[in-house]
């Protein structure tokens, strides 16, 4: 085992049970986070596979309803753990960093749903606590954010025509500019898995 530990944040059923998931910044994040997934175990790096969960709440993010799982084509190979959270960031409610600490973690790529919630918050305290992180940026996935004035029962449609939306290409670029060179080197997907100096095409 290396050094080194991929962090696959919220890759879930859940998200897909939403409607705003047709509007989502990176269609292809399950190939994207499969192309990581190679290249770390081919590379003998420790894969963690994170899912959020909300007991108790009757949403999509509800364990009861079934949704609380990986997205087909992912799946954990024998010793890859998959850690449940209740809380944004994939440390404060799981024992992310003791299994990290104990397998001689120092380097941690992450990637996952949301671009600018759980992977960058969980970007930033692997980095408080002293991890070189990697935020793989084309490996996440986020949607529009509605302006904090519109009502919560505000449509799709009226999310989208509203000017004040934060889309997703600015969320995208708002946590790249937030994480880069004080949190994280960011990285894409050809860059991590080496196609980037090979040529290989994504």
């Amino acid at each position: 085992m290396s050094r080194a530990a991929l962090v696959v944040i919220d890759v879930q059923e859940s998200f897909r049970q939403r409607p705003i998931w047709a509007y989502g910044s990176n269609p292809d994040i399950v190939r994207q986070v499969d192309r990581l997934v190679a290249a770390a175990r081919e590379r003998g790096d420790l894969v963690v596979w994170v899912l959020h969960s909300e007991p108790g709440t009757g949403g999509v993010f509800d364990p009861a309803l079934g949704h609380v799982r990986l997205i087909d084509g992912l799946a954990p190979v024998d010793g890859e753990p998959t850690l449940v959270k209740t809380a944004h960031n994939a440390f404060t409610t799981t024992n992310l960093q003791q299994m990290l600490t104990l397998a001689g973690i120092r380097d941690v790529t992450v990637c996952g749903i949301r671009t600018e919630q759980c992977v960058e918050t969980t970007t930033r305290v692997g980095a408080d606590l002293g991890y070189r992180m990697t935020f793989v940026t084309d490996a996440t996935m986020t949607f529009p954010i509605p302006h904090r004035d519109l009502p919560e029962d505000a449509t799709i449609a009226e999310i989208l025509a509203d000017p004040r939306t934060l889309s997703n290409e600015e969320i995208v670029r708002r946590t790249e500019y937030a994480l880069a060179g004080r949190f994280a080197t960011v990285r894409t997907v050809d860059e991590v898995t080496g196609a980037a100096l090979t040529g290989a095409r994504s």
